[in-house]
């Protein structure tokens, strides 16, 4: 062996890789780098972005007391929400392919943390439905989990990555609903304060927690397998256009875009009233609304995960004619359900029926995301072709 030669230093990983060192197994339960501390990471930096989105509406009532909101002006602030979260998550797709997933995520994460602090400090209905607008950003960073994700898993397991990842991270707009009506709380009972000043202080508590993960992010992180995430030659711009283009004119995207709408989007809107729903329509207090409400957005810790995770099995045995209409069941179902939620007279009736409800919408959008990867048209054309034979 020549001793002048130099052979090339391959990285070691702890769990197995393919060809671009993408992992091939996925262990939730490891923290072992590059691959299961970037899921970590990502989950709970997404994770305390819900927590941040969904601060609000369990303290809805004290809110809307000091500042005189109207009923429309809490309608307006959860479409202004709701809004936010859409435009900023069309926006992360291209700084992800700009900068990578771990700056793109900390990024937005360091930048909004302020936004959520501010709510301290406002005094109109305006100021209280422009900060919704902004605070909506936040849950931009699904799409930095969702790249992230496919940036450290294989094909094979990418599905579950990403379905654990965001159903855990979408865990936060439960918790949050419980411990921000017991930190207001604990302010006015303990601490003595003010309800009115209670209330203020108590944001600051997301908005910490949130610049804490996004500094985790930075710190513990890896874009990529390799290390850190360098973007290419101005092909790569072609090509994302390219691909954009396409997606636009492919009318099954639209449509499972619609689908998506009415599942992840019902449950961004649920996630909004429901604290609010109970309080008034039970007279419950502000804990116990909390309480209750948190249940929905708890569930997502095996929810959408299991949409997933079902949505393979069928397309196994069925094909994709068995994702597709499991997909339609579980949504038709959710469907029945939330129309019958405001038609039940009892408490207990109702949380039954809320539960049931959230455990099924949230796991359509697992569903959804297991026909997520066949919508191109080699997909398609693939399934077609063995279909038909």
């Amino acid at each position: 062996m020549d001793p002048h030669s130099k052979t090339r230093h391959e990285p070691s990983f702890s769990l197995p890789v393919d060809s671009d060192h993408k992992a091939t197994v996925f262990r939730p339960f490891s923290i072992s780098p590059p691959h299961m501390r970037a899921f970590h990471l990502a989950w709970i930096s997404l994770f305390s972005c819900y927590f941040s989105t969904f601060s609000i509406p369990p303290l809805l009532p004290a809110i809307r007391r000091d500042l005189h909101l109207t009923a429309a002006d809490v309608g307006h602030a959860g479409v202004a929400s709701f809004a936010g979260a859409i435009f900023s998550r069309l926006a992360m797709g291209p700084i992800c392919d700009l900068v990578g997933p771990r700056a793109a995520s900390a990024a937005f994460s360091i930048l909004t943390a302020p936004v959520v602090l501010s709510l301290s400090f406002i005094s109109t209905a305006t100021s209280f439905i422009i900060i919704r607008f902004l605070i909506g950003f936040c849950l931009a960073n699904f799409v930095a989990s969702q790249f992230w994700m496919s940036s450290m898993f294989s094909k094979d397991v990418v599905g579950v990555a990403n379905g654990v990842a965001a159903g855990w991270a979408n865990v936060g707009a439960g918790f949050t609903q419980l411990v921000m009506p017991l930190i207001h709380n604990f302010l006015v009972n303990v601490a003595n304060l003010n309800p009115s000043i209670s209330w203020r202080i108590a944001f600051v508590f997301p908005a910490l927690f949130q610049t804490i993960t996004a500094i985790m992010v930075l710190a513990f992180g890896h874009d990529l397998p390799d290390g850190k995430y360098k973007r290419k030659s101005a092909k790569i711009n072609e090509n994302a256009f390219s691909i954009l283009f396409n997606g636009l004119r492919n009318y099954r995207a639209w449509i499972l875009g619609l689908t998506y709408a009415f599942s992840f989007g019902v449950e961004l809107t649920t996630d909004n009233i429901i604290a609010q729903y109970f309080y008034e329509r039970f007279n419950l207090d502000m804990v116990t609304a909390g309480a209750v409400a948190a249940s929905f957005g708890l569930a997502n810790i095996v929810s959408r995960p299991t949409g997933g995770m079902v949505s393979d099995a069928m397309g196994q045995r069925f094909g994709m004619k068995g994702r597709l209409w499991s997909l339609w069941a579980t949504q038709t179902v959710a469907g029945l359900l939330c129309f019958s939620l405001g038609r039940i007279n009892s408490l207990w009736g109702s949380i039954l029926v809320m539960c049931c409800f959230s455990f099924l919408v949230q796991a359509a959008s697992g569903f959804i995301f297991g026909v997520v990867p066949f919508v191109s048209k080699r997909y398609v054309y693939d399934i077609i072709r063995r279909n038909l034979g």
